[in-house]
């Protein structure tokens, strides 16, 4: 268990956790091992776990198919690495998965985080759950900046065609 705390102490998502409230967060977790372009979830599936990355790399992916077929070759929007973690929303709202995630190495290591689980130590643990939630919005801030500058530099420096 010492291991695993040690670990999420590394990951942003539990930046200033106190080794308590690390401990808490070590006994709700899972691992599982993926192999190299092995699913992890699919765009459109339901939204009930957090991932964090232990060992490998993980691709998230979105659907290009207008079908709405769920397939590996959609485009890759993000490639995350050790330390790093997916899925966070699923912690905000239950809803549908707006991308899937795909293992990119072989013996890529996740830590599962149910939602309820999770929803449950926050609420019994409020300064835990308060920097849960501040280190989430962090990120997701992070994410939503980085995205916009993706789009940014496709609207600023895609060369323009004329019309026919």
């Amino acid at each position: 268990m010492s291991n695993l705390v040690n670990f999420l102490k590394q990951s942003d998502i539990f930046y200033q956790f106190t080794p308590t409230q690390l401990e808490l967060v070590a006994n709700l977790c899972q691992e599982v091992v993926f192999n190299a372009d092995e699913v992890i979830f699919k765009e459109n599936s339901s939204s009930k776990e957090l991932y964090v990355i232990v060992l490998g790399e993980v691709d998230i992916l979105i659907n290009r198919d207008t079908t709405g077929s769920l397939k590996k070759n959609g485009t890759t929007i993000a490639r995350l690495r050790r330390g790093q973690s997916f899925g966070e929303v699923a912690l905000v709202d239950e809803g549908l998965r707006s991308a899937s995630a795909h293992a990119a190495q072989k013996d890529t290591r996740l830590l599962v985080i149910p939602r309820d689980k999770i929803i449950m130590l926050c609420e019994t643990y409020p300064q835990l759950g308060y920097r849960l939630m501040y280190n989430l919005a962090a990120d997701l801030a992070m994410k939503i900046r980085n995205t916009d500058l993706r789009i940014r530099e496709q609207l600023l420096y895609k060369p323009h065609t004329k019309p026919q």
